[in-house]
């Protein structure tokens, strides 16, 4: 995984962070640059950025933003406006550039603004809403599922997540002259501890809690999915992330069950992009492939990212597809789905097997 470094947005980096929000969203639910401008000058401590330590000036490639608000959910009110004493803070936004895709940085960014928020102790808990399918993806970095939210915004349902913070101090964050978000972040640290020694060591535990033992990929097995496959058909073993170091539980055993169907295409030709050698090849369709269905709903997932639909793909139905990936370190494309449809289709040799 590609270095990171977490800081905070400053103004001049606006326009930056904004052209990431425009290419990450729909119209529909992407903010404006006013809105943008109005949560950093607002909230500057909330403001966090991902950037590559190695390039001059750094290249932001991710970044949370968020305003504070008094009550406990996240409503229409609280998305546009900022109360510096609230105890709940409101994320509006989290979004990597595309091409940071499938290198492992959502769930390192928002688990490092948690950290961020936690060591600050001013705060009770964070906030957002998602759509159903990025559930997995906000567990995965610390947030718990509270159920359909009442906001609405675009024509399509979403849900509330919450992280909850054990302890906070009931004060208010110290005013700061001149927009200054490093003084914002210094004045909200406890004693004796600066925001590099907060995130520093956000970063170790990360890697530490990343180094997973290697999974078991499916050429390892002699009988091939034969041994991988329990008597009723279903998975006998968990599936997990085959890439060295991540190995998050994507499914539980008994989740999947295997189906030996028409191979499908899922790398746009064309796109110049390295297939990663834990990722086997696809046999080219309409040849069959060894897949794991998931039928019903993205919920039985432990951990699943989706694509955008991808254009110049199409499901076998016709419809536009959609994409698998790890959402703990993006590694993709695991298998595929088609747009508002039910079913989930893993590739058996693109999963490993926790044995």
């Amino acid at each position: 995984m590609e270095a990171i470094v977490y800081d905070l947005v400053k103004p001049d980096e606006l326009e930056a962070a904004h052209k990431l929000e425009v290419d990450g969203f729909p119209e529909d639910e992407a903010g404006s640059l006013e809105a943008f401008r109005f949560r950093q000058s607002q909230a500057p401590s909330l403001f966090l950025g991902a950037y590559l330590p190695t390039t001059t000036p750094r290249t932001l490639v991710g970044y949370v933003c968020a305003t504070r608000a008094a009550g406990p959910t996240l409503t229409h009110d609280s998305m546009s406006t900022h109360d510096p004493t609230g105890p709940t803070v409101c994320i509006h936004s989290v979004c990597v550039a595309r091409s940071h895709h499938r290198r492992g940085v959502g769930v390192p960014l928002v688990r490092a603004y948690l950290a961020h928020l936690a060591a600050a102790r001013t705060c009770a808990r964070a906030v957002l809403i998602t759509h159903p399918e990025l559930v997995p993806f906000y567990t995965a970095a610390g947030f718990a599922d509270r159920g359909p939210s009442a906001v609405v915004h675009g024509p399509r349902p979403w849900v509330e997540m919450c992280a909850e913070f054990s302890e906070f101090e009931t004060v208010p964050p110290a005013v700061v002259p001149d927009d200054s978000a490093e003084q914002a972040v210094a004045t909200q640290l406890p004693p004796g501890v600066s925001q590099t020694d907060v995130l520093a060591a956000l970063q170790r535990a990360s890697a530490s809690a990343r180094t997973q033992p290697t999974a078991r990929l499916l050429p390892s097995f002699p009988g091939g999915v034969a041994d991988v496959r329990a008597a009723d058909g279903a998975n006998a073993h968990d599936l997990v992330c085959p890439r060295a170091g991540c190995g998050s539980v994507i499914l539980k055993t008994g989740a999947a069950e295997h189906a030996a169907s028409a191979s499908v295409r899922v790398e746009p030709e064309g796109a110049g992009l390295t297939r990663p050698e834990c990722l086997g090849a696809l046999p080219a369709p309409p040849a069959q492939a060894e897949w794991w269905l998931v039928r019903g709903s993205a919920m039985a997932f432990e951990n699943i990212g989706f694509s955008r639909p991808v254009q110049g793909l199409s499901a076998p139905g016709g419809g536009r597809m959609k994409l698998l990936a790890c959402a703990e370190c993006d590694l993709g494309p695991l298998g595929w789905c088609e747009e508002g449809g039910r079913e989930f289709w893993l590739a058996c040799n693109r999963v490993g097997y926790r044995v």
